[in-house]
């Protein structure tokens, strides 16, 4: 179970970051998390007109969805967030920079082009990799070993702190993509970039929430 407050001073920023889903709630509701993301819940319904109840209730429910089908066994976790995240990750961001610069430079005239978004990807992806390097070379085998609390507390601090720039480097994304609003008159290279980050978008932070609220949670009780 996430422990992810719903309180109406949670920030937007942090929600979004930190709960699977929670990005595409915000999108639809018009509450931007990048710009806004200092806003608490209440003043994010209150800009955008959403009743604060029923956006919050639409949130909790993906609190209890989160991490209910994460595996029992911390191995396969693993295996999990190898193969279904820092695989997943390389590859995609590979083909989404690719059409970025193909859209930015197709496109730059137009008032909605996404100018500076494959530079900001390209930071995402090289945040990513150092973050995930990391993880594979040390911490996880650290975790396969046996390591105790003790040994694996400083490490999994790190990557927290890591998460949080992460975060912040979605939010810049989202930001030069205009919230991955598609212009009427967008191309179909447009259209699958924004189709390809909303997605990628809500993987990392399906990647961050597990090791978060289920992998560092567990391994620091064992």
């Amino acid at each position: 179970m996430t422990d992810i407050t719903l309180a109406p001073d949670s920030t937007v920023g942090d929600i979004a970051a930190r709960l699977p889903g929670a990005a595409e709630v915000f999108r639809r509701a018009g509450i931007s998390f990048c710009c806004g993301a200092g806003d608490s819940l209440a003043e994010a319904a209150g800009k955008a007109g959403r009743s604060l109840p029923a956006l919050t209730a639409e949130l909790q429910a993906l609190v209890d969805r989160a991490g209910r089908d994460a595996p029992a066994d911390t191995p396969a976790l693993i295996d999990h967030i190898l193969d279904r995240y820092h695989a997943v990750h390389r590859q995609e961001l590979a083909a989404l920079i690719g059409l970025a610069e193909r859209v930015e430079r197709v496109h730059a005239g137009h008032d909605a082009a996404p100018l500076g978004l494959a530079q900001g990807l390209a930071a995402l992806r090289d945040d990513l990799e150092s973050h995930m390097g990391k993880e594979e070379a040390l911490l996880f085998p650290a975790i396969l070993q046996g390591a105790g609390a003790s040994m694996l507390a400083g490490p999994i601090r790190v990557m927290q702190a890591e998460h949080q720039d992460t975060g912040a480097l979605l939010r810049q994304v989202e930001h030069l993509a205009h919230g991955l609003a598609l212009p009427q008159d967008a191309c179909g290279s447009w259209t699958a970039l924004y189709t390809g980050l909303r997605k990628l978008c809500d993987d990392v932070v399906a990647h961050i929430h597990l090791e978060e609220e289920v992998l560092f949670p567990r391994v620091l009780a064992s």
